[in-house]
């Protein structure tokens, strides 16, 4: 009872009390805000989003970070498209885009791990340079050429109510949760962002987890962006634009510290929910796109002040108990 108590009055307690404002608020304001449809369709078109923040919480949580993500996501899904139109078998276009993504995020992580260069200057520059490369690829056009089955796998629900999509998101948040908190990879991920070079003296093959992470996160993020493909029916060279600011959003609300060395999957999942109704109600009240993006920023600068907010909560909760 005494630790169930202690992980209410954590960050991740605070979150729940913000996530249930947050259901209780949009309740009131929209009757159909709790439908079974509307909670599979917020989830249905931000999946891409979602998937990739999973992955983003170990980069950052590594003391790293990607902006490169939603580019590498465009570029996958542009790089679909064109291969199909260009004649390539759907077995050899998304085998393609799959080493695209590995390709791309090992690329991010040689000039990270043996340059030693900052990880965000690095993945700010690739997020021009991936999309630019899906507009060089697609130009100014709408490419849809995709097979029906394809196009049905992204859009009709397969097991229950459930999509494809959502069914992997599933999936890796069971996988997520088992790495960092059961495997010595997840402890190293940790013990480098807390320290990389007490890591390396302890024996920690800091260049190798690195170079793992980031290909996982080129890896996820054109798996994303194929299943962006499937969703929409068609590649343009701007898909993914912006979807930065959620994913990033989602990952440092959920307690995971810009810094690196802490956080959790659990509370990411939270403000995942947060990010994902807080949209949702405002779209239901017809509130536009900017004002929306406006919204998310500033909940990304209140994220980045997580970690003191949280030190600063649990201080509070320590001077009451005394």
């Amino acid at each position: 009872m005494q630790s169930y108590w202690k992980h209410l009055r954590s960050w991740e307690g605070f979150l729940c009390l913000v996530l249930l404002m947050t259901i209780s608020v949009n309740a009131v304001n929209s009757d159909a805000f709790l439908s079974i449809d509307n909670q599979i369709n917020l989830f249905a078109l931000s999946i891409e989003k979602v998937i990739i923040a999973l992955i983003m919480a170990f980069i950052i949580i590594n003391a790293e970070i990607d902006l490169s993500v939603a580019s590498m996501m465009g570029l996958a899904a542009c790089a679909l498209g064109w291969m199909v139109d260009a004649g390539a078998s759907m077995a050899t276009a998304l085998a393609s885009c799959l080493l695209i993504g590995i390709a791309g995020g090992l690329f991010n992580g040689f000039w990270i791990t043996f340059m030693k260069l900052p990880s965000l200057v690095v993945t700010l520059a690739m997020l021009i340079g991936f999309r630019g490369l899906a507009r060089v690829v697609v130009e100014d056009r709408s490419i849809r050429v995709f097979p029906s089955w394809f196009e049905e796998l992204g859009q009709q629900p397969i097991l229950g109510p459930f999509p494809l999509s959502m069914i992997i998101f599933f999936f890796l948040i069971i996988a997520s949760v088992g790495v960092l908190r059961f495997t010595g990879f997840g402890r190293y991920v940790y013990v480098i962002g807390i320290n990389k070079d007490m890591a390396r003296y302890s024996g920690i093959n800091v260049t190798h987890v690195k170079l793992v992470l980031f290909a996982l996160s080129g890896l996820i993020s054109a798996m994303a962006g194929i299943l962006f493909a499937a969703r929409l029916g068609s590649v343009r060279g701007d898909m993914g634009l912006g979807f930065e600011l959620d994913i990033i959003t989602m990952v440092l609300l959920g307690g995971v510290s810009i810094f690196g060395g802490s956080g959790s999957i659990y509370g990411v999942i939270l403000s995942i929910l947060i990010v994902l109704y807080l949209r949702n109600g405002m779209s239901l009240n017809n509130i536009t796109g900017h004002l929306q993006t406006g919204v998310i920023g500033m909940l990304l600068i209140f994220s980045a002040m997580a970690p003191n907010l949280k030190t600063y909560w649990e201080s509070f909760q320590a001077s009451r108990s005394k």
